[in-house]
């Protein structure tokens, strides 16, 4: 897919104008991706998350990115996987409202991590397609608009499954 790359490697040292934080309700951090996040961003970031009122599962709210290489961190709530197909719907909507609010303040990269597979227990394999998916169907729907999207992988393992979703995408 053009302008869509699986990076393997650290989603605090991407030079996307947003990228992705796979967050907790409140928004005040957490573990995996989130906390590393938040970290990384330093203490300002949690003091405007705090402002937000949380966020519900599959919606996404948008902050500035502190000391982060990105400028603004989009911060959006993944669904805890149950098996459900609401699952699915829930997550495809954390990566198109991203996308869609990337957009609406005028930014052309984004990264996102792989939302739900950690604590949240989504299986790589279902979750990748779901991403890819929706990423394209965003990218169909906005050909006007021009949006890098990086999908960051933590482990070698993801960054297979994405390389595999990818090949088998037809764009």
């Amino acid at each position: 897919m053009k302008d869509v790359r699986v990076l393997l490697g650290d989603i605090t040292q991407s030079d996307a104008d947003c990228i992705v934080n796979a967050a907790k309700k409140s928004l005040l951090g957490g573990g995996g991706v989130d906390g590393a996040i938040h970290k990384a961003a330093g203490p300002e970031l949690v003091k405007e998350c705090a402002t937000l009122g949380g966020c519900e599962t599959g919606e996404a709210k948008i902050t500035k990115g502190y000391k982060l290489k990105a400028a603004y961190v989009i911060h959006t709530v993944g669904p805890v996987y149950s098996g459900a197909e609401s699952d699915a719907v829930l997550l495809g909507q954390c990566y198109t409202n991203s996308l869609d609010l990337a957009k609406k303040h005028n930014l052309h990269s984004i990264a996102f991590p792989a939302v739900s597979t950690g604590v949240y227990g989504y299986p790589p394999e279902k979750a990748t397609v779901i991403a890819v998916e929706a990423v394209k169907k965003w990218k169909d729907e906005n050909r006007d608009y021009r949006m890098r999207v990086d999908f960051y992988c933590f482990s070698e393992m993801m960054y297979a499954q994405y390389i595999l979703k990818l090949k088998n995408t037809r764009y």
